[in-house]
């Protein structure tokens, strides 16, 4: 059975309550001592998923059988085949029934990850957002491969950025526990940890009970484990330890 492309965007029902900027890490590409609204790396991946969805509204088909995230070892010889590129190009695609799932993406990568860039420094945060990307697709091809494999074959390519979006989101929580977050419906304040901890939760009910079609509730899930892992990593909590520890 053949399906459209999973990803299932990040829903931004929140906005974020002010708080006061965040100082720069040492650990940086750069010096800059103001906090910055449209910081290099966040800047640089609005423009290229930008750019690639306008290239995709031409070359949709072409660009997802290159591109997006394929199963391995399918039963059929017409599907795509996996490569390993795969694993980074499939966050810099998106659906293209519409533009809520780029813009949505987009809006939650630049909604929570402007703090963290400017707290982390662009080299530390555009290592953490690919290891986030890639996790999540090393998590998800293991997903899509046993489902293409299974009694019932159902093959699909996964694209979308929401992986690498929810480890930002967890970082958020874990960077900025207490910042407050007023949700749009119903329109409750809520501390970043608790809302990171709630939708984590909410996750993993959809990914286990499947009642999401559509959605790849893992690579969501496998985003924000790796993201918590190379945290911890960092903060020297784990047997490896890190050249320079992170104290934010």
């Amino acid at each position: 059975m053949f399906c459209t492309a999973r990803d299932g965007g990040f829903v931004p029902a929140l906005i974020l309550l002010p708080n006061r900027a965040p100082c720069m890490s040492q650990y940086s590409f750069r010096s800059v001592t103001q906090f910055s609204a449209f910081p290099p790396v966040i800047k640089n991946l609005l423009i290229i998923n930008a750019l690639i969805f306008m290239a995709q509204l031409v070359y949709d088909q072409v660009l997802i059988s290159w591109l997006g995230l394929w199963p391995l070892g399918t039963p059929f010889v017409n599907v795509p085949d996996f490569w390993p590129w795969q694993l980074v190009t499939y966050g810099f695609l998106h659906s293209t029934r519409g533009f809520t799932h780029i813009l949505f993406n987009m809006f939650a990568l630049w909604m929570f990850g402007v703090q963290l860039e400017n707290t982390w420094g662009s080299k530390r945060f555009a290592i953490y957002y690919f290891v986030c990307l890639i996790g999540a697709g090393v998590i998800q091809l293991v997903v899509a491969t046993l489902a293409a494999n299974s009694a019932v074959p159902e093959i699909y390519p996964t694209v979308g950025a929401s992986g690498a979006v929810f480890g930002i989101l967890l970082a958020f929580g874990m960077i900025f526990p207490n910042q407050v977050i007023m949700l749009i419906f119903p329109p409750i304040p809520m501390k970043a940890k608790w809302f990171v901890l709630g939708y984590g939760v909410l996750e993993l009910f959809f990914a286990v009970s499947g009642t999401q079609a559509g959605v790849a509730n893992f690579a969501h899930l496998g985003g924000m484990l790796f993201g918590f892992l190379l945290i911890m990593y960092w903060r020297g909590k784990l047997p490896i330890q890190p050249q320079h520890r992170m104290h934010h």
